[in-house]
């Protein structure tokens, strides 16, 4: 048995961070998928919209793969609706966001490749957004969370 298979296990980053009402459970971060893969569970309940701003990012592609309920994911203007058993793969440089318009709570399966992001992002746009108290997060926190991590914030007709 090799060092690397011994320190393997279920779900090494099995962490959930709360931002208002959505929640990111992180299951596998880059440090645990030798930086090529990263994985979290998204939650979102009914009729909620992403508190954060519309983004892109350049340096990895997001694939959404849809668990329970459907979400909305609004990929350069267009809105695409993402149900159980669908997977979205939303390119590098894309500008997007997500929303739940329906009655039902989402569950979605969100997988970067390569890992160039993680919970620590999370971590921080949950102090913002949680901050807020429900109301809007300060914008040029997040830009600056996001910026640091990688994400690029869309101009404000981009918000879709």
């Amino acid at each position: 048995m090799t060092a690397q298979t011994v320190d393997l296990h279920v779900n090494p980053s099995d962490e959930t961070i709360p931002l208002g009402p959505l929640a990111v459970r992180f299951l596998i971060t880059g440090e645990h998928g030798t930086g090529s893969i990263a994985v979290f569970e998204l939650s979102l309940p009914s009729a909620q919209r992403l508190a954060a701003p519309a983004h892109s990012h350049d340096h990895y592609e997001e694939t959404i793969y849809g668990l329970e309920g459907v979400s909305t994911w609004t990929v350069d203007g267009k809105p695409i609706d993402v149900g159980p058993g669908q997977a979205l793969c939303i390119p590098r440089g894309a500008i997007h966001r997500f929303d739940n318009n329906g009655r039902q709570d989402v569950k979605a399966l969100c997988v970067i490749t390569p890992a160039t992001i993680g919970p620590q992002y999370f971590r921080e746009a949950a102090a913002v957004i949680n901050a807020a108290a429900g109301g809007p997060p300060d914008g040029a926190k997040m830009a600056e969370i996001m910026i640091r991590h990688g994400l690029t914030p869309a101009p404000p007709r981009s918000q879709a």
